[in-house]
């Protein structure tokens, strides 16, 4: 499991051209899924996203979690993230995992998200999404099991 997140001011989530979600100050997340990926690579993804010390605390040094400072985070579901570029103009997509397995494991990790009571919103699997974002900083991050 690969997340790529991004510190943000604000994100918004429009679904098939329909506002769907957003959140203010926290962090906007993609999540790919693979295929070797288990409840395991879910639990230590979650983990790392809440308690990740990415936010600034008084003397400007990042020493503050989402959890932390209670702030939120947009979920989103993004197969392309596996995307392997090495070879021709075309990506592939082998390692990402096939739609049902993904998926399956997309909502355990929405609703394990949710037993931490972080305050999150989501996009809908294989839907088209648009994200509207501020980054903050800006901070990139790969978060991978």
């Amino acid at each position: 499991m690969k997340l790529i997140i991004q510190r943000v001011n604000y994100a918004k989530m429009f679904v098939n051209d329909k506002f769907k979600e957003e959140i203010k100050k926290g962090i906007l997340a993609f999540v790919g899924i693979k295929n070797e990926d288990t409840r395991e690579d879910i639990t230590y993804c979650i983990d790392k996203l809440i308690n990740l010390r990415i936010f600034n605390d008084k003397n400007e040094k990042l020493n503050l979690s989402l959890k932390d400072l209670e702030y939120e985070v947009m979920v989103v579901s993004n197969f392309t993230i596996y995307g392997n570029t090495k070879k021709g103009r075309r990506p592939s997509f082998v390692d990402s995992a096939k739609a049902e397995k993904a998926k399956e494991l997309y909502d355990l990790f929405l609703e394990k998200l949710s037993e931490e009571k972080i305050k999150f919103g989501s996009g809908e699997f294989g839907a088209n999404m648009k994200i509207v974002s501020e980054s903050d900083g800006p901070v990139n991050l790969i978060i991978e099991s």
